[in-house]
């Protein structure tokens, strides 16, 4: 009896061990570590970017799961989305995107781009379009145009289509912990498993940090 439950033990030991290296991600096969590292915009809390496309199905169905990840977020943590532009003719949804950060109407926006885009195939690639958009939710048309042509959002997509180039994101979505760590669909194995791939990585630059995961 004895050695059986010794042998019951080791067992259960080396099954807790499976468990825990299969809990781990491993640089090269779940994530890319960038050759150089790009400057977060708070370096006292761990950045978690996403860049996206709002003419991409994929960062649609990410979207919602990407909304309610966030809020589980401990304080130390928070999220930077970058619209990507892969060609000249995505200007208009990227200045869109800029001009509803400007226009501090993102939160409210954001997923109604989504959908206006892809469940009602509306066309928003003008800025009369855009104006006519944000309208509806409060937005004075006039600031609106000149928002949208103003130098302040030229100067965020110069600077989203820097992050994307230093990023090295071969596609649309992708998420850099730390502005080091890149992680994608693709590597992980799909959107919930992205998740799963940068939660390891918070914990992992918490560590290397030398800190504490704080209270949600």
């Amino acid at each position: 009896m004895r050695i059986l439950a010794a042998l019951m033990g080791l067992v259960f030991s080396l099954s807790a061990c499976a468990q825990e290296a299969s809990s781990e991600y491993l640089e090269g096969k779940h994530f890319v570590l960038l050759e150089q590292p790009v400057r977060t915009a708070d370096p006292s809390k761990i950045e978690v970017a996403e860049v996206f496309a709002y003419s991409c199905p994929h960062c649609f169905d990410f979207e919602p799961m990407l909304q309610a990840w966030e809020k589980q977020q401990s304080n130390d943590v928070y999220l930077a989305q970058t619209h990507a532009m892969w060609n000249p003719q995505m200007e208009p949804l990227v200045r869109g995107y800029y001009t509803s950060v400007a226009l501090k109407v993102k939160d409210k926006t954001h997923m109604d781009v989504f959908k206006a885009l892809h469940l009602e195939h509306k066309q928003i690639v003008s800025a009369e379009q855009w104006a006519d958009f944000f309208s509806a939710y409060g937005v004075d048309k006039a600031k609106a145009l000149s928002t949208y042509n103003s130098f302040g959002v030229t100067s965020q997509i110069k600077q989203a289509e820097a992050r994307a180039r230093s990023y090295k994101v071969t596609g649309t979505p992708e998420m850099v912990v730390d502005g080091k760590y890149r992680v994608s669909s693709r590597l992980a194995g799909g959107h919930a498993e992205m998740l799963k791939v940068v939660d390891f990585l918070v914990a992992k630059v918490r560590a290397e940090r030398g800190l504490k995961a704080p209270a949600p």
